[in-house]
């Protein structure tokens, strides 16, 4: 098949979707299809001209793969934009939906905004182009924290308590501090990758994380916090795969120790009895199944101190590095990483496409 494998894009989670991509793009080319990776924000334009007149060309010569790594640090967005050579307000590149239109399908490989949240998905939807993973809808309810804590909680998915404040501006942060209950975690209720996600321990913290975690949105959650263990459970095909359990090697899990090799170690199967198992399995299905999401997704748990299991946030473009969880699931019950991305790709090319299909 030809595949576009999106990645990249404008996101805190670019540089984690370059890594994400570039390795699928690999695994579907040692499969036998024709894979082109594309940056969704950057496009073509550092093609020859012959190139974004005629993208399809990608396909017959397919662009060498170049080696990335992870530096451990979040992409200057404002940087990003300003190398651009494509001046359009557009979030596609030079070119980029012009190659998709000529694809059998598109690989998403893009985490965060404007990537996982639905746009791009809903775009797809009305051009009629085939793509991977959940539809628009699902998507957007599974990118905000918010929505999908209101939902699944009446599934009867136990979540910690939280409030939720919209349109937060600096002279209501003493009003909130006053609210809440300390220890507690504050969140961008968008954001991914841990980023904007800030443990509040002590009340002379609290008010400088709601600063940080308001430069990144507007609205922000404030949630219970949960001491215990972390950890994630994948759901692929309509059933859920065996749990991670996440411990850090020092400090908490967050966007640097999630993607820096030997910065955690995983266990996986996790530590759980036999109980838990099913209810951590079964509360990700509930989660899956109640947001609509297709193919594959994965959620984050706690598991309390006193043996409770509490849902966090469920991801529905889980990454794909060498160092995701996903993949590492899916191996322990026998499916290869090149067989896990084929399957992914084979799924979404199952129905109809488009709002005609």
């Amino acid at each position: 098949m030809k595949i576009v494998v999106l990645c990249g894009g404008l996101s805190t989670e670019r540089n984690i979707s370059i890594i994400s991509g570039t390795k699928v793009c690999k695994a579907l080319r040692a499969k036998g299809h024709k894979a082109v990776l594309v940056d969704l924000f950057m496009g073509l334009e550092d093609y020859p001209s012959d190139i974004i007149e005629s993208p399809e060309k990608l396909f017959d010569k397919l662009p060498e793969l170049k080696a990335v790594s992870f530096d451990g640090e979040e992409p200057d967005l404002g940087a990003i934009v300003a190398s651009r050579k494509y001046k359009s307000p557009s979030v596609f590149g030079k070119g980029v939906l012009k190659l998709c239109r000529r694809a059998d399908v598109v690989f998403m490989a893009l985490h965060g905004m404007n990537g996982e949240d639905g746009r791009i998905q809903a775009t797809f939807d009305l051009m009629g182009i085939r793509y991977t993973g959940s539809g628009h809808l699902g998507s957007a309810m599974g990118m905000d924290k918010i929505i999908t804590k209101q939902i699944v909680r009446y599934k009867g998915v136990r979540t910690p308590d939280f409030n939720f404040y919209d349109n937060v501006k600096e002279t209501d942060i003493a009003g909130i501090v006053k609210e809440n209950k300390i220890p507690c975690v504050v969140k961008t209720p968008t954001g991914g990758s841990s980023v904007g996600v800030y443990i509040v321990r002590d009340e002379k913290d609290f008010a400088p994380a709601i600063k940080r975690a308001l430069k990144y949105s507007s609205d922000i959650l404030v949630e219970q916090f949960i001491g215990g263990r972390e950890f994630t459970n994948a759901v692929l095909m309509g059933r859920a795969l065996p749990s991670v359990e996440i411990i850090p090697v020092e400090g908490g899990y967050d966007y640097k120790n999630k993607y820096s090799a030997g910065a955690a170690k995983e266990i996986c199967p996790g530590r759980l009895n036999e109980e838990q198992v099913l209810e951590m399995g079964k509360m990700a299905l509930i989660v899956h199944n109640t947001l609509g999401l297709k193919t594959y997704s994965r959620s984050d748990f706690i598991l309390s101190d006193d043996g409770l299991i509490y849902f966090l946030e469920v991801n529905t473009l889980p990454g794909m590095t060498p160092t995701s969880l996903v993949p590492q699931e899916a191996e322990a019950v026998g499916i290869s990483y090149e067989e896990l991305c084929d399957i992914i790709v084979q799924d979404a090319c199952l129905g109809p496409v488009g709002v005609l299909g």
